[in-house]
């Protein structure tokens, strides 16, 4: 979020977005939570329609189509939400890559045993990568996880 000129609204998973401890920060970033159909219908639901009123809006709305963090620093598919958010409201969509990440505090590089510890690379260098814009009828999940992939090169 530091490096993008304007705010934007992250889509995260509900269940981190309700710890205790963080909801407040989250609430005041204005996070919108998700689930999985599976999980939670309504609050999938809610989810595609905050998005939607933002996207309406003019505000910027930052998501990671995996749908969870990785596990290996592998991308993973990208999930058809995003097809289903520009079939609503039909918007640019920015491509973006964040290089560097694996290994950093922030991934999950070391086994749960391990992660109490100092992670490896406490001062990672982290990189993002921003593409042009793709119309609305370009963007697909396919076309999109392709093009993060290629951002992203060998930096997992």
């Amino acid at each position: 979020m530091a490096n993008l000129r304007r705010p934007a609204r992250f889509v995260m998973y509900y269940r981190i977005f309700n710890l205790p401890l963080l909801r407040f920060l989250f609430r005041t970033a204005k996070a919108i939570p998700i689930a999985a159909q599976k999980e939670d219908p309504a609050v999938l639901q809610q989810a595609y329609d905050a998005v939607d009123a933002a996207l309406a809006d003019g505000e910027l709305v930052c998501i990671f189509p995996e749908g969870a963090l990785t596990g290996d620093g592998a991308i993973a598919p990208f999930r058809p939400g995003v097809e289903k958010i520009l079939a609503r409201r039909p918007v640019p969509v920015l491509p973006m890559a964040l290089r560097g990440l694996w290994g950093s505090m922030w991934s999950r590089r070391d086994s749960a045993l391990h992660r109490a510890r100092l992670p490896r690379r406490f001062r990672a260098h982290v990189e993002l990568v921003v593409d042009a814009p793709l119309p609305p009828e370009r963007a697909s999940a396919a076309t999109l996880e392709a093009r993060v992939r290629e951002l992203r090169g060998g930096m997992a």
